[in-house]
């Protein structure tokens, strides 16, 4: 992996401390590389209210972040927003859940449909799945019900 540039590792690290310093939350920052791209790891006695639930409040300030960032820098830059490890447990839990899901398709030889997800957790599914030749994922559905279906490779 390749690190960002000076200037953008600092800019966002900035603008992060900037919209955090604004809601008024204490914190810690800490960029670190994390695969794909860099992870800014925020930690603070504040986590329920910046993930929320289901990590929505979360999702809402990374892609104001995402705005802010792309605006100054026009090409894309691959970063993510972690919140007290939030971010890293959720990928975790997606990872298993869908290694599970492969193993129904292979045992039951039928198709499972996961629940909605968005991009990024569509894409590490489509990833992890990868690993499998075996099975074979899709992304089906519009908008906030987008989900992935997990069926077998048929032969």
């Amino acid at each position: 992996m390749t690190a960002l540039p000076k200037e953008q590792l600092d800019f966002i690290s900035e603008t992060i401390g900037g919209l955090l310093d604004r809601i008024g939350i204490s914190y810690s920052l800490e960029p670190q590389e994390g695969g794909e791209e860099i992870w800014f790891c925020v930690k603070t006695a504040d986590a329920p209210l910046l993930v929320g639930e289901n990590g929505r409040h979360l999702a809402a300030f990374s892609a104001v972040l995402r705005r802010i960032v792309e605006k100054k820098f026009p090409e894309p830059v691959r970063f993510v927003v972690d919140v007290n490890d939030y971010h890293r447990k959720r990928t975790e839990e997606l990872k298993d859940m869908a290694r599970m899901h492969a193993q129904r398709v292979r045992y039951f030889k039928k198709e499972v449909e996961m629940h909605p997800m968005n991009a990024y957790e569509r894409r590490v599914v489509h990833t992890v799945l990868q690993e499998y030749p075996d099975i074979a994922t899709e992304s089906v559905g519009e908008g906030m019900e987008r989900r992935v279906v997990v069926k077998p490779v048929s032969l």
